[in-house]
């Protein structure tokens, strides 16, 4: 899958799900609660113990999702990442050597950025979208002014979006959404409930 086949499909789904656990087997679990659930494509944040191995596994047994590496911090970890099966890489913070690296190997990379200064660097750097962080320090509205600035932007906000208001961004002029243990919570019929509305509401959102 080429680099601009990976954003577009982010973009096509509207949500990344964010795997951050405690241990890797709860790591396993969540992913696989969400994927079951219908969503196709998962970051697994590389704070999580082994995350490398859930990765792996993860990519041998669900072939189909896009899978990507989380709180990518340097060039090591961008490689290992990419060569546990990431497709897509994500930081938090602005680290060009992790968008080098990524593109070295054919990984599309999402560098996370805070003020349009760090927006336009993102930019400038490559990056194949970019992810406002935290989201919670920003609004729907305020991130559509920016965008009136710089409309040739690919945001993702994450950070602090619930379930209700995450069509408000997508509406607001995201590519899509980085969501956490929201997605997650709860058995595996209300998670798949959850994710189900959420993908409806975001492609009503489009509309």
């Amino acid at each position: 899958m080429f680099r601009w086949q990976v954003s577009s499909t982010i973009a096509e789904h509207g949500v990344v799900g964010i795997i951050r656990a405690a241990d890797a087997e709860q790591a396993r679990q969540r992913a696989e609660s969400c994927l079951n659930a219908g969503l196709g494509v998962l970051e697994v944040s590389l704070t999580t113990p082994d995350a490398l191995e859930v990765l792996r596994g993860l990519r041998d047994a669900h072939q189909h999702a896009l899978l990507g590496a989380g709180t990518v911090l340097d060039a090591a970890s961008a490689r290992l990442a990419v060569d546990a099966g990431a497709r897509f890489l994500v930081s938090p913070s602005l680290h060009e050597e992790v968008i080098s690296t990524g593109h070295r190997y054919g990984a599309a990379v999402l560098p996370g950025v805070e003020t349009p200064s760090e927006l336009v660097r993102a930019l400038e750097a490559g990056a194949d979208a970019i992810k406002l962080f935290p989201a919670s320090r920003w609004t729907p509205e305020s991130m559509r002014d920016v965008l009136g600035a710089l409309p040739q932007a690919p945001l993702v906000p994450t950070g602090g979006i619930s379930v209700d208001r995450a069509p408000d961004w997508i509406a607001a002029g995201a590519v899509a959404v980085g969501m956490g243990s929201a997605l997650s919570e709860g058995g595996q019929a209300e998670a798949a409930e959850r994710i189900s509305g959420l993908l409806r509401h975001i492609r009503q959102a489009r509309d």
